[in-house]
């Protein structure tokens, strides 16, 4: 607050509010075809925003976030400006994530911010891109943002020198911005103090193309705001800057009761042919034809409104615009506007003249930062209808499913795994046989079995095909089937036993000589009872050993 001088009667001096003046002006650039700049001055707020997205949305991202903004353009605040301030680019953020949701073809765009705040004799300072901002203070010049660039940190680790920025290939990459990005962006916040005499400069990346030195001759040369902002941005078309220009000048003043006549822009002036009266005070009647600041329509700039008339009433068809999404009308906004002095150019000027403000269906400047974020006021009664379904449960019911399908494959690989232990095989370890519980197969880096015993039957002891069985692994119902594989191996050599070999051992006996017969007489002599010889009869031999054959 200021004091204003003393009275004659020797009462205490009365504190007089300190506002801004301003002035403010956008340019299309030399090149490009439409604007994506938007910015705002008033008594209290100061903010510029530079879109990017180009042909995608960078108007829209620009023009949202301003007009979003432009309700704290006041000075009753009690003590939590900053943090007002600061939610609110917040909600800015979510608005765009959310103008992206119901028109994906905005996908990828975003802002820069760079505001100021004027209250509670405090200005509270908020920054993120790279937008920047101007003090001239006692006639100190200064840069007080910081631009969040690729070369501004390859500057602050000293990697690159200041002189050489402005020539770096990657001079306009970005490494913090608004919109369809980041959640939660990081911002610069600062409050800081003033004076009456403080003048800013809050302008978009377009200006860089005037030399540092120019602009500060400039500032400090010019004392007529609007004079400057037409001086600096003339500079900037001559310099040939390829980008869009955007620039606001503000000063900090002890209010006057003049102040209350500063000029404001119209807020939907006429454009191309005059338009009946009627028009021009319905809500959201077309503003005629949009174009760019080089006079040329702009074919990606948002399409005016389809109206109706019935006798005196304006009705107005729920259409759909590529680029701003749901049209409203201006009528909340334009209050908003018309309750105090202020200037806005640029994109969001554009989105003001033709009624199409880029927002989400239903909601209003008002309405817009209750429904967006969860620590604002609730919507009032009435209005469930007009808000989105919020994305939150729809994320919990997406993580429940998934959690459901994990669990059960989870339960349906246990169960897996619990049935291949309940198998048996036999196999080869340590060049000797050996049973193993489970099966011997691996799922990934797990193996399925473990070794359960190793057996004394060396592999050397089995015939070769017996070998090569058990070395392919010889699968078993349960632990002692497995033991009487092993048992066959180590007897008959085969994994099972064979029924020829029991045949063959029956049948052995039949194929021997009959036994010579007893004899009868103990007292008879051998030579005397021995049998005269029989020629065709073949010697006796011992019983054979019989063998299984092996390759069954």
């Amino acid at each position: 607050m200021a004091v204003s001088e003393n009275p004659a009667n020797g009462q205490k001096p009365a504190e007089r509010p300190l506002i801004m003046r301003f002035a403010a002006r956008s340019d299309v650039g030399r090149i490009r075809s439409k604007n994506d700049d938007s910015a705002y001055a008033g008594r209290h707020l100061a903010v510029v925003a530079d879109g990017m997205g180009g042909h995608a949305g960078g108007d829209v991202a620009s023009a949202a976030t301003v007009l979003d903004m432009i309700h704290l353009d006041r000075d009753d605040y009690d003590g939590d400006a900053g943090t007002i301030l600061a939610d609110e680019i917040q909600t800015a953020n979510s608005l765009l994530s959310e103008l992206v949701h119901i028109n994906p073809k905005l996908a990828g765009m975003g802002t820069t911010v760079t505001a100021l705040l004027l209250a509670e004799g405090k200005l509270h300072f908020a920054h993120i891109g790279d937008s920047r901002a101007y003090r001239l203070r006692d006639g100190e010049f200064e840069q007080v943002s910081v631009d969040h660039t690729f070369v501004q940190r390859l500057i602050d680790e000293g990697r690159l020198k200041p002189e050489e920025a402005e020539t770096h290939p990657h001079k306009n990459v970005l490494m913090r911005v608004l919109g369809d990005v980041d959640a939660s962006p990081e911002l610069d916040l600062d409050t800081l103090d003033v004076k009456p005499g403080d003048r800013w400069l809050l302008c978009s990346d377009g200006l860089n193309y005037v030399a540092g030195h120019a602009v500060e001759r400039t500032v400090k040369e010019t004392k007529d705001l609007r004079e400057c902002v037409e001086t600096l941005v003339d500079l900037t078309l001559e310099a040939g800057s390829p980008d869009n220009v955007t620039v606001v000048m503000v000063e900090i003043v002890e209010e006057t009761p003049d102040d209350v006549s500063t000029a404001a822009v119209d807020v939907i002036p006429s454009v191309g042919a005059a338009k009946p009266a009627a028009a021009a005070e319905a809500p959201g009647a077309p503003a005629g034809d949009q174009s760019t600041d080089d006079g040329e329509p702009d074919a990606d700039s948002t399409a005016e409104p389809n109206t109706e008339r019935s006798g005196s009433s304006v009705v107005e068809p729920a259409s759909t615009d590529p680029h701003l999404g749901e049209h409203l009308t201006a009528e909340v906004l334009r209050e908003e506007l018309a309750s105090r002095p202020h200037e806005l150019v640029g994109a969001a000027a554009s989105a003001a003249e033709t009624g199409s403000i880029p927002t989400i269906g239903g909601r209003t400047v008002a309405r817009r930062a209750a429904t967006l974020l969860t620590h604002k006021a609730e919507p009032a009664q009435g209005d469930e209808d007009e808000t989105l379904v919020p994305l939150k449960p729809r994320r919990w019911v997406t993580w429940s499913i998934a959690a459901v399908v994990l669990l059960v494959l989870g339960v349906g690989l246990w169960l897996g795994y619990a049935w291949t232990q309940t198998r048996y095989y036999v196999g080869e370890f340590d060049s000797r046989v050996a049973i193993y519980n489970g099966v011997s197969q691996r799922l990934g880096p797990i193996q399925l079995s473990r070794l359960e015993t190793v057996t004394e039957l060396p592999m050397s002891s089995l015939p070769p095909f017996s070998q090569q069985r058990v070395r392919q692994t010889v699968p078993a119902n349960d632990l002692y089937d497995a033991q009487r594989i092993v048992k066959n191996l180590e007897l008959t050599g085969t994994t099972s036993p064979e029924e020829e070999c029991a045949t063959a051992s029956a049948s052995a006996p039949a194929t021997q000589s009959a036994p010579a017969p007893t004899p009868t007489d103990p007292a008879a002599s051998p030579a005397a009872e021995a049998p005269a010889p029989t020629p065709a009869s073949p010697s006796p031999s011992p019983t054979p050993t019989v063998t299984c054959e092996v390759g069954q």
